[in-house]
């Protein structure tokens, strides 16, 4: 897999991908991460990226002419992603989506906005959520996060992330580790017990509490067995499943 990611601070990017698993990945070949500076694609003398908008208003856009000569500069891709909060949320199956190409050039804005005109230049545009940044960097970075952990090799236990949160439609159930009691707070028996069927049951159904209890919305398009909809029921109506 590789990124190319189009920015104005290439510094911000850069040592993100120097620590953890993306710098294990990139040493390994496993993903490849470009980054290219939007400032080197201005022609004049100044490099000046940016203008004042028409109409009036406060704050600066990103000039069309330089965005494109960068995005049209980077050799061909699966997807040219506009990174904005006008754009489709980043959800888990959009991830997985993404994490199955070969090629993601990734266009982070700055200041007010990047010029509607690039809209035509880019296969999509995504947002990592109803809020706004100072620049794209940060939304561009959780899209190589976010795909990047999906690509077979990156991660230690190629079957760990079908368990995430999101991955098979419900939020993950809680997790424990040493020591089994900490300041009075015990890990649940059911983890130490060695029953590899109680502990799955206890998973899922903790599982379904905390959907139901923080995301509920999630319940309406998760694969649901009648044993779910038993437990959920349960919840709903203050008993202990």
């Amino acid at each position: 897999m590789r990124y190319t990611v189009l920015t104005l601070f290439p510094r911000l990017i850069e040592p993100w991908t120097q620590e953890a698993l993306l710098a294990k990945a990139i040493e390994r070949g496993l993903i490849e991460i470009r980054v290219r500076d939007i400032r080197d694609y201005a022609k004049d003398k100044h490099r000046q990226v940016d203008d004042y908008p028409y109409g009036g208003g406060a704050g600066m856009v990103l000039r069309p002419d330089v965005v494109v000569a960068a995005i049209e500069d980077q050799p061909p891709a699966d997807e040219v992603i506009l990174l904005t909060p006008a754009g489709e949320p980043l959800r888990q199956p959009l991830a997985e989506e993404l994490a199955a190409k070969d090629h993601l050039v990734l266009v982070s804005g700055r200041y007010e906005g990047i010029d509607a005109r690039v809209e035509n230049f880019v296969t999509r545009e995504v947002s990592i959520g109803d809020f706004v940044l100072m620049g794209g960097e940060v939304a561009a970075l959780a899209v190589i996060e976010a795909t990047a952990r999906l690509v077979p090799g990156v991660l230690g236990d190629p079957e760990s992330h079908r368990l995430d949160s999101f991955s098979w439609g419900l939020l993950d159930y809680p997790q424990y580790t040493r020591p089994p009691e900490f300041r009075g707070l015990k890990v649940p028996e059911v983890l130490t017990s060695g029953h590899h069927g109680k502990v799955a049951e206890w998973r899922r159904r903790e599982a379904l509490r905390r959907t139901l209890e923080r995301r509920p919305e999630l319940l309406k398009s998760a694969p649901l067995t009648e044993e779910d909809l038993r437990w959920l029921a349960q919840f709903d109506a203050g008993e202990e499943a």
